[in-house]
């Protein structure tokens, strides 16, 4: 049923989130130290039954130079350089089996899929461990770390995701100038803050995207994810104020504001997950070029392939422009 914000409402929705003094510094400093730890990547070609994609397992520097792992796939014998898309998944799932997650290399595009430390273990296989400890926290990754924004887990995984496009742009098989990010869910959110702190990216699909408007996610909705914060305060009653504090650093609402790059999004009116108003939240406040496609009979599952065939559609645009 319908729950949130009307449609006619939804264009004009604007959020509570604060924006900090210091947000820029924070991020510019937490990358700059990321980039200064990075060793080169180790590429390494993966035999498949495949005949039309060729598939290779990267490993590369992420936040405090923990080893990440992704795959990058390319139609069979390109030589490149090719337009690229670095892909995000969503919460809990991992980069997946290397047959998985074709749609880029078979659209022409080079794919270039990054596993989500510590997650990989619910719906999809991961690699990648978190190596970072944490205080008391919600079971999930929403409270991981949340004392801080030093400590905070999404701190690592959006670092992971700007060093994820530093070493794609490095590949000889990606053209460097034509570069996207894309996400559904939580993949959407980091898609999101890359457009956020990646002034050269070439565009970003954003689909119905995770981590934005924490003020109103986290009291609209019952729905986990979000739900994990809603509970930790419940037992935390106190640290309302400093959790949210933190949140401030990591919100799609903040990096919304500072993208630049032309960007697809798309929310559903039945999404208990990531609100349509939250999704709008970062819509209305993205800085650069827009659009928006809304679902009023669906979920959180959106658009699905539709969502997908019109990323396919955006980028190919941009790429050719």
């Amino acid at each position: 049923m319908f729950f949130d914000l009307s449609q006619e409402l939804l264009p004009r929705y604007q959020s509570a989130q604060r924006d900090p003094d210091d947000f820029d510094s924070f991020w510019s400093e937490t990358i700059a130290q990321a980039r200064r730890q990075a060793s080169p990547a180790v590429v390494t070609r993966v035999p498949t039954a495949l005949t039309t994609i060729d598939v290779y397992d990267v490993t590369f520097s992420g936040f405090d130079g923990n080893p990440i792992k992704a795959w990058l796939r390319v139609p069979a014998g390109a030589t490149g350089p090719l337009p690229a898309v670095v892909h995000f998944v969503g919460y809990g799932g991992g980069r997946g089996h290397p047959l998985e997650n074709l749609l880029w290399a078979s659209a022409g595009f080079a794919g270039f899929q990054m596993d989500t430390r510590g997650q990989g273990s619910t719906w999809s296989v991961g690699d990648t461990a978190d190596p970072v400890g944490s205080g008391a926290q919600y079971p999930g990754f929403m409270t991981r770390g949340i004392a801080s924004r030093e400590t905070y887990y999404y701190r690592r995984v959006i670092t992971d995701a700007v060093r994820a496009i530093d070493t794609a742009r490095e590949l000889e098989l990606v053209d460097s100038s034509r570069l996207a990010v894309f996400g559904q869910s939580q993949g959407g959110g980091i898609a999101l803050a890359c457009a956020g702190l990646v002034p050269e990216l070439s565009a970003a699909a954003c689909c119905v995207p995770f981590l934005c408007d924490f003020p109103r996610a986290c009291v609209i909705t019952d729905e986990f994810p979000y739900k994990e914060i809603a509970n930790y305060l419940a037992v935390h009653r106190e640290k309302a104020s400093r959790v949210h504090e933190v949140l401030s650093y990591f919100d799609g609402v903040n990096f919304a504001a500072r993208a630049q790059a032309p960007a697809s999004f798309s929310t559903s009116l039945m999404d208990t997950t990531c609100p349509p108003s939250t999704v709008y939240a970062a819509f209305n406040r993205y800085a650069g070029r827009k659009a928006i496609t809304l679902w009023e009979y669906n979920g959180h599952e959106g658009g699905q392939v539709i969502d997908q065939e019109q990323s396919i559609s955006f980028l190919r645009e941009v790429f050719a422009s």
